[in-house]
């Protein structure tokens, strides 16, 4: 093996030859060692990622779904324990409203609510009334409690400011667990205040129907994290909780947490308003996402099937296309000669295109120019048109003397060649074009919509090809529409350094495709079409320093806008 792998390490450093037993040259060997790492690695890793986003939702969603059913006991047993604590001040605040504070001073009449309120209500433990200095002026229970003070205390300054008082479950003088329900009231003579003890029982009986039965805990901490009930995990009544359950709004909040113990819980947790309890929904996180850890066991032992398969294919995949590559190698040496022969045939008839394709615009440029100059002497048979004569024969010769450039730029394509660089009006350039064209746009119906920038600053170029750009690009225009079609040029700076054209047309547009390869040689939509007239133009105006671009869509004619920097970047480099 290793041997195997610094012979690979080795490969193209030493001459290549056959290996032993008809084994594969070393460079085959390494492209099947790299194709089966690539497809391994294409193949494997979007199956990882996606095997890794289905596990985090799966486990999110099964989480959601073993929530739910917890949050609802939460709702339920909270809605169940605001309906008991208002029962109990409702209590209290009807026997304050119906009675004087006289009245219940009296030991017997007080003996004698207390006894309907625990009769009708139940958990009551004592009851006493406390005047507005703090003394507790009556009091019915088990405990020696008459004329007890309370002013200092903080639980009777509170409901003297607030009106209420539920406070949280202690020991106290009666040392068991209860809690205490406090309510003000003013009236006839003054104000006081009633307060009733409650046996902590009753919330651990309100809470012990809801625990469920797949391990669940339901119980009550208060807010230094004591449980006021008994908890099956966490202990009995006023033991401190091993997490913190902080205090958050009315919705339930779920949480994990570990136990002493190890074991990992999974809580919902939601405050009961008015009061310093929280109730604690706790059950097994292995009981809460059974569902969920046997789905994740199933899809590891699928992913790992699929891990084996996916390696087989590829070994098997990458030597069956090595040994094609190999053949297909020996064929293509085989035959190269022949092929180099081939293209060259094939270059020179692409060239000899070309060539014609560039010589029919000046030629067209001359028929034009020597049609209208026919038509100027055959109307005036005197001679005060010899001016005109001699400018169009200037034009005649300036066109028949591009037509010379072009053919030699074409037939030494392979040499460098140098630009004629000056000083351009690019707004002159385009009128120079347009008078050429006018006659066949005038003949086909075709509107002309020129709006050229009068501002536009010269820019230093080639006057020649930038004529050969705008021409080539208008005759594609009027190539894509139809008789009475629509043709707008405009020229604008779109900054301070560049000059642009933009040559819009109604024609039948191009799709993304064509647009994609609309620059390429020999490319062509057309049937009599060359292909080289986009593809010289996009050539000559990356020679110039420029850029053009192209949009496009079916139906919807095409723009094309070429932008020109008013200096070529290379004299900017050194100027």
């Amino acid at each position: 093996m290793l041997r195997k792998f610094f012979s690979d390490l080795s490969c193209g450093l030493l001459p290549q030859k056959t290996g032993e037993d008809g084994e594969p040259p070393c460079h085959f060997r390494v492209l099947r060692r790299n194709i089966m790492v690539l497809m391994l690695v294409v193949s494997l890793l979007p199956m990882s990622l996606v095997a890794i986003i289905s596990h985090n939702e799966s486990q999110k969603a099964v989480k959601e779904e073993a929530l739910s059913p917890l949050k609802l006991t939460i709702g339920k047993t909270r809605h169940s324990f605001e309906l008991f604590l208002a029962e109990r001040k409702s209590a209290l605040n009807f026997v304050a409203s119906s009675a004087t504070f006289e009245q219940l001073a009296d030991q017997k009449r007080l003996e004698s609510v207390f006894n309907i309120m625990s009769r009708e209500y139940g958990g009551f433990v004592d009851l006493g009334l406390i005047d507005a200095s703090g003394r507790q002026v009556s009091y019915v229970g088990p405990y020696e409690l008459r004329g007890k003070e309370y002013s200092e205390h903080a639980w009777f300054r509170e409901v003297m400011v607030r009106g209420g008082y539920i406070s949280d479950v202690f020991l106290g003088y009666r040392s068991f667990p209860h809690f205490v329900i406090a309510m003000k009231h003013s009236g006839q003579g003054g104000t006081w205040v009633l307060r009733a003890t409650i046996d902590s029982k009753i919330l651990r009986d309100i809470t012990r129907p809801s625990a469920g039965d797949k391990g669940g805990d339901l119980f009550l901490v208060n807010d230094q994290g004591r449980l006021q009930t008994d908890s099956s995990y966490f202990g009995p009544v006023l033991s401190e909780v091993p997490m913190r359950i902080a205090k958050t709004g009315y919705e339930p909040v779920s949480a994990t947490t570990v136990e002493d113990n190890g074991r990992d819980m999974m809580l919902v947790y939601g405050p009961i308003p008015e009061t310093p309890f929280t109730l604690v929904m706790a059950q097994p996180r292995n009981v809460a996402l059974g569902a969920w850890i046997s789905l994740k066991n199933r899809m590891a032992i699928v992913f790992g099937v699929c891990v084996v398969l996916v390696v087989l294919v590829v070994r098997t995949l990458s030597k069956r296309l090595v040994e094609r590559i190999e053949i297909s190698d020996r064929r293509r040496e085989a035959a190269i000669h022949s092929m180099e022969h081939n293209n060259k045939l094939a270059s020179i008839g692409r060239l000899a295109a070309g060539v014609a394709h560039e010589i029919n615009n000046p030629i067209s440029i001359i028929s034009e120019a020597s049609g209208l100059m026919s038509d100027m002497l055959r109307a005036r048979k005197d001679v005060p048109l010899r001016d005109r004569f001699l400018e169009m024969t200037d034009s005649i010769q300036e066109s028949v003397e591009r037509c010379g450039r072009i053919t030699q730029r074409l037939l030494g394509f392979a040499r460098r060649m140098d630009v004629r660089m000056g000083m351009v009006d690019v707004n002159n350039v385009l009128r120079e074009v347009l008078g050429f064209l006018d006659q066949e746009a005038k003949h086909r119906g075709i509107e002309m919509l020129v709006e050229l920038d009068g501002g536009l600053p010269e820019i230093e170029s080639d006057r020649g090809q930038l004529q050969q750009v705008f021409l080539n690009i208008l005759n594609n225009a009027f190539n894509a529409i139809e008789n009475e079609g629509r043709v707008s040029l405009r020229t604008f700076a779109p900054d301070p350094e560049h000059v642009a054209v933009e040559i819009a047309d109604n024609g039948r547009g191009m799709s993304e495709e064509v647009i994609k390869r609309v620059f390429e040689p020999f490319y062509t939509t057309r049937e009599q079409g060359t292909g080289l007239g986009l593809s010289i133009t996009h050539g000559i105006v990356n020679k110039l320093g420029g850029t053009i671009d192209v949009k496009s869509r079916p139906g919807e004619g095409a723009r094309f806008t070429v932008i020109l920097p008013l200096i070529p970047r290379e004299e900017k480099e050194h100027g």
